[in-house]
């Protein structure tokens, strides 16, 4: 599923059906047990990975605030939206104090204007530039508002009349003045490499070309996302880049290849590869960024019980 999707579906499951005085509870008492096929069994999971709106709305219903609920009953102790910033201000700010109420972290939201088809960050115009400056201001509102720390960054697509050599210095002089913006606020972009398959044309493909571009920016607010789906594909080697670029990289997100669905519907060997990341110490959020490979309440069990095997290390 592409990330634009993503933000489309995100941003069009926006309401919520009960009372105010309801949204702020955050009982599990609204999950029906009788009528659940769930258990209701938490699970203390090692690492901490993040779910999306809808990846349990059979189970949870149409309600944000009951599908935030139904996460930390399962045991998620985070959760990312990429569709946060096209939310009203009313919404943000009841999902942040619901996810409050529960201790859970905030993740990734989109923080730009991502530019598919044309030339942005790369080509150096001024224009685009400043378009690019004023999102990243606009999304440091919306992270003092939703407790969110990190926010996706994707350069753009690839200008064919430029070397590679210019492209990569207009591209590290917009993230040099995104930084300045961001670092006295302790918020971090991170560079998400898209592989070439499903995003041909972008300019960001691989881990190295992204710790390449951090070292340049040399701030503490530019790091890398690492999205294990996109490298799967694009170059494969996740062990070692992860081992090589690991002080540039401070966010993943997950999906199996092909089909970027739950862990253990692929080839990768997600068991492997959260052993190796614990191991590292690593704190932080894995984004759950994938789809569900089969329809329903039959989906979302079978997408529990997929991230307790891979967590079984």
């Amino acid at each position: 599923m592409e990330r634009r999707n993503f933000v489309k579906k995100t941003m069009t499951i926006g309401f919520f059906s009960l009372a105010a005085s309801r949204a702020f509870l955050g009982s599990s008492q609204y999950i029906n047990r009788e009528k659940d096929t769930w258990d209701g069994a938490k699970h203390n999971f090692k690492l901490k990975f993040a779910p999306h709106f809808g990846m349990f709305k059979n189970h949870a219903g149409e309600d944000l605030l009951d599908q935030i609920q139904f996460m930390a009953d399962i045991g998620f102790r985070a959760m990312e939206d990429n569709g946060m910033k096209g939310r009203t201000k009313e919404v943000q700010e009841k999902i942040a104090s619901k996810m409050v109420s529960l201790g859970m972290d905030m993740g990734v939201f989109v923080a730009h204007q991502i530019h598919w088809k044309e030339p942005n960050l790369t080509s150096g115009r001024e224009d685009k530039r400043e378009e690019f400056i004023k999102d990243i201001r606009d999304s440091v509102e919306v992270a003092k508002r939703v407790n969110a720390k990190w926010m996706t960054v994707v350069p753009g697509h690839v200008d064919l009349r430029k070397k590679i050599e210019y492209q990569t210095a207009n591209v590290v002089e917009s993230l040099k003045r995104a930084s300045e913006i961001l670092e006295p606020h302790g918020f971090v972009m991170v560079l998400e490499p898209l592989n070439f398959y499903n995003h041909p044309g972008l300019f960001l493909e691989r881990i190295p070309q992204a710790y390449e571009i951090c070292k340049a920016v040399d701030s503490p607010a530019c790091k890398i996302l690492d999205d294990l789906y996109h490298q799967q594909i694009t170059e494969g080697n996740l062990i070692p880049n992860m081992n090589t670029a690991w002080d540039e990289i401070a966010y993943f997100q997950i999906g199996d290849n092909p089909g970027r669905k739950e862990p253990t519907t692929g080839e990768i060997n997600y068991r492997n590869v959260f052993k190796y990341i614990y191991d590292r110490g690593f704190k932080g959020i894995l984004g759950m960024e994938h789809g569900n490979s089969l329809p329903g309440k039959e989906g979302e069990l079978a997408l529990i019980e997929a991230y307790k095997k891979v967590d079984d290390f």
